[in-house]
């Protein structure tokens, strides 16, 4: 289950950070709202109620149950992983890497002798180039 399951199921719920949210307890009338929910990177959704509520109380009043917490199959895709490094930035990478790359062979291919340090570079420039080409290939 997605965290918007029981959310949709609460009152007053506020966002308090990344898969962080907070919400009035189903199970009383709060004055303010007292029920943490997190989703973790799993797709797993923990609760903690500040009144004092039990999870198995608060999941019965919003018609839910334990296994209702939990990704629905063992090493089901959850919500998508998410990755230290946005599109753009692999993106700005790639073209960096790409030029470095470029000019070391147009050296080359224009007889010009290269470098022990711009041989170098060039193979940075390929590691780069393949942890980019990682990182897009685990995205999908």
């Amino acid at each position: 289950m997605s965290a918007d399951k029981l959310l949709s199921r609460l009152q007053r719920v506020r966002r308090t950070g990344s898969g962080k949210w907070i919400a009035s307890c189903p199970t009383r009338e709060d004055k303010s709202p007292s029920l943490a929910i997190r989703e973790t990177d799993d797709g797993t959704v923990l609760l903690h109620d500040f009144g004092g509520d039990s999870v198995e109380a608060i999941l019965g009043a919003v018609g839910l149950s334990f296994a209702d917490l939990y990704p629905d199959k063992p090493g089901a895709i959850g919500k998508p992983v998410r990755r230290p490094f946005n599109a753009s930035d692999v993106l700005t990478l790639v073209a960096f890497e790409s030029t470095v790359a470029v000019v070391v062979v147009s050296d080359v291919v224009s007889g010009k002798e290269i470098t022990d340090q711009d041989f170098e570079r060039l193979l940075v420039a390929a590691q780069r180039l393949g942890n980019a080409a990682e990182v897009c290939n685990g995205a999908r």
